[in-house]
């Protein structure tokens, strides 16, 4: 009876969060703000999770199948063209991303010294990726506040969401020399959208599964990215997600998200606000003086650069890209790389700040 009476709870915890997280991005939708079903999930089920009688729930399981389908979108990006492109700019990748890393750890090691938050958590704040990609990389690094770094990645998101459009339409940036490029987000046959997406989903599956066992960091993120991507680039490319598709990955983090969030941390330390604005700012100002770089070094569009650089995921720049009719191959390529790094370089970085910290 125990057992019944814990599943019906348990059931009708996970429908209130379900429905909590649908009415919040039917909300951010309707007001037409930035990624609704990410942040307007998260939002609704922050908040009744603060106001409610009872808790809410959102397995795991249900995060990690919006990773795997997130994953799966990033890697179709993934095209010969782009990885033609990685190899031609791999010096200037490299040197760009590390020295965007090495100017986030100065960053985070002086919000550090301001501010009661500890320096690992600060340099998983202040690093330039996905909201959703760095905060399930949070999750799973111990020792990281999951609340700060979720704030402080917000902020830094509603900061670009207003800062990157505001620049490049002002005077810095030129709209000449744009050209119209394929749309690397919608390759893809959607006539044969079935069974051929049941068989990459099984795909995509087994890359979170392998990603897991050999220890990749977010494996059912990077797991799908990398095996989807080996499949694009050998020519075997699958059918691309509709956008309901997404918002229902964005739908099933979000949900997951907003349970992680402990909003009474960052009451505590009123100072977190200022410096959390303070941070993206600097962030996106870095990358606009870094993209000059790229526009003397290799003529690059202005828009092409900033958007190549800026401190947002390759999903959402690439968007911003093709909506102006940048080169959308070498913002992700420069994207996906900053990724990548981040993710394969990031994780034994921290371990060893970690280690030095219990010292």
């Amino acid at each position: 009876m125990r057992c019944k009476s814990y599943e019906k709870r348990k059931l009708f915890q996970l429908i209130l969060t379900l429905i909590s997280a649908s009415i919040g991005g039917l909300i951010f939708t309707i007001m037409n703000w930035p990624i609704p079903w990410l942040l307007g999930s998260m939002t609704a089920v922050l908040l009744v999770n603060q106001l409610s009688w009872t808790k809410l729930y959102w397995p795991i399981v249900l995060r990690n199948t919006g990773l795997i389908i997130v994953g799966y979108s990033i890697g179709l990006t993934f095209t010969k063209h782009t990885l033609q492109l990685m190899i031609s700019q791999l010096p200037s990748m490299a040197f760009m991303t590390i020295l965007l890393l090495i100017i986030c750890a100065g960053m985070a090691f002086i919000i550090s010294r301001l501010t009661s938050i500890n320096f690992p958590t600060a340099l998983t704040s202040s690093i330039p990726g996905g909201l959703s990609q760095i905060i399930t990389f949070a999750e799973e690094t111990k020792g990281i506040d999951i609340t700060t770094v979720t704030f402080f990645q917000v902020t830094r998101l509603i900061v670009i969401i207003f800062a990157v459009p505001f620049l490049i339409f002002s005077p810095l940036f030129s709209k000449e020399g744009v050209q119209s490029v394929p749309d690397v987000f919608m390759e893809g046959t959607q006539s044969s959208f079935f069974p051929q997406i049941i068989i990459y989903a099984l795909f995509s599956i087994l890359m979170a599964f392998i990603g897991k066992k050999i220890k990749l960091p977010t494996a059912h993120l990077l797991g799908p990215i990398l095996g989807i991507a080996i499949l694009n680039v050998s020519g075997i490319t699958g059918p691309s997600l509709p956008g309901s598709m997404l918002d229902v990955s964005q739908l099933l983090i979000g949900g997951y998200i907003g349970l992680l969030l402990k909003p009474e941390k960052v009451k505590s330390n009123a100072r977190m606000i200022p410096v959390a604005l303070i941070s993206g700012m600097l962030l996106v100002s870095i990358a606009l003086a870094l993209s000059f770089l790229l526009i003397n070094l290799y003529h690059f569009s202005s828009i092409t650069s900033f958007l190549s650089l800026a401190p947002g995921g390759a999903d959402q720049m690439g968007i911003i890209g093709h909506e102006l009719g940048a080169d959308v191959s070498m913002i992700t390529g420069y994207q996906l790389f900053r990724i990548l790094f981040i993710f394969f370089a990031v994780p034994p970085l921290l371990k060893w700040v970690m280690r030095l910290h219990m010292k």
